[in-house]
C-alpha cells in the first residue's frame, strides 16, 4: 500500500523558487505529494525546477512573477485558483538585500529591497487570505531572516524589511487563526544559496567558510534543511503553532 504523504491533494505557491530555499521547498512539497506552482522572477529557472520535477511525476506549474509588482502576484494566485480550485499553502519565499553601509544605499535601492522582501510578503498574504478563508484555513509561510532579528553590518534595508516580515507574519497570525489559516515564518542564518554567494563574488567559498564559525553548529545551513522546516510549519502536524 502506497503510505500518504503530508501534502496529497493539496496545492502549493512557492515564490523564488527558482533556486537556493525555494526550489528545496518546491522539491520537498512535491515528493510529499503536493501540486505545486514554481514561481519565480526567472522563467527560465523556474521551468528548469518544474521540468526535473515533472519527468519524476509530479504535478507542476510554473509562474513568471515578480514579486513586487502586487498585479503579479494577484494574478499569481487566481490563477492557481483557476487551475487548481484551492491554495492550500504559499511560501513567500522572495527576497533581496545589496550588502553596502546604509548610508550609501541609494533611494532606488532601498526601495527595492523593501518592494520585493517587505511588499511582496504582503501581497501574497493579502491576496492568499480570502480564498483560504473562503475554503476553511490553509498555511502561510514567510521567509524572513536572523537579520529580522538582529541587525547585521551593511545590510540596512534587508535587517529592517526581514524584521518588518517577522511583524507582519505575528499581525497575520493573529487576523486569521480563527479562520483556519496559520501563518508563520522561518528566520534562516547563512544559507549555501546562489544570494549568499552574491555577497562575496569571486570568494563564495572563503566567505561561506568565515560564516560557518557564527553558527553555533559551526556551519552555514543547506537550503533542504530550511526547507524541511518550511514543511513541518506547513504541514498539518503543525496544526497548533501560529
Amino acid at each position: 500500500m502506497t503510505p500518504v504523504k503530508r501534502f496529497d491533494d493539496k496545492v502549493a505557491v512557492v515564490t523564488a523558487a527558482g533556486a537556493g530555499i525555494g526550489a528545496a521547498t518546491a522539491r520537498a512539497l512535491a515528493e510529499e505529494g503536493a501540486r505545486v506552482v514554481v514561481s519565480d522572477i526567472s522563467q527560465t529557472r523556474a521551468e528548469e525546477i518544474a521540468e526535473a520535477l515533472r519527468a519524476l511525476g509530479h504535478s507542476v506549474r510554473t509562474a513568471k512573477v515578480d514579486v513586487s509588482a502586487p498585479d503579479q502576484v494577484e494574478a499569481l494566485l487566481a490563477d492557481t485558483l483557476r487551475e487548481w480550485d484551492r491554495l492550500d499553502v504559499l511560501i513567500n519565499n522572495a527576497g533581496l538585500g545589496l550588502p553596502k553601509p546604509l548610508h550609501e544605499q541609494s533611494v532606488d535601492e532601498w526601495q527595492r529591497t523593501l518592494d520585493v522582501t517587505l511588499s511582496g510578503t504582503f501581497y501574497g498574504i493579502k491576496w492568499a487570505v480570502p480564498i483560504m478563508r473562503a475554503q476553511g484555513g490553509g498555511a502561510i509561510v514567510n521567509t524572513a531572516s536572523i537579520c529580522g532579528l538582529a541587525g547585521d553590518y551593511n545590510m540596512g534595508p534587508y535587517n529592517a524589511a526581514k524584521a518588518g516580515v517577522v511583524n507582519l507574519t505575528r499581525a497575520a497570525a493573529l487576523e486569521n487563526a480563527s479562520h483556519g489559516i496559520r501563518v508563520n515564518c522561518v528566520c534562516p542564518g547563512v544559507v549555501n544559496t546562489r544570494v549568499a554567494h552574491l555577497m562575496a563574488p569571486g570568494r563564495e567559498d572563503a566567505f561561506l567558510r568565515a560564516q560557518g564559525p557564527l553558527h553555533p553548529l559551526q556551519r552555514v545551513a543547506e537550503p533542504e534543511e530550511i526547507a524541511r522546516v518550511i514543511l513541518f510549519l506547513a504541514s498539518d502536524e503543525a496544526s497548533f503553532v501560529t
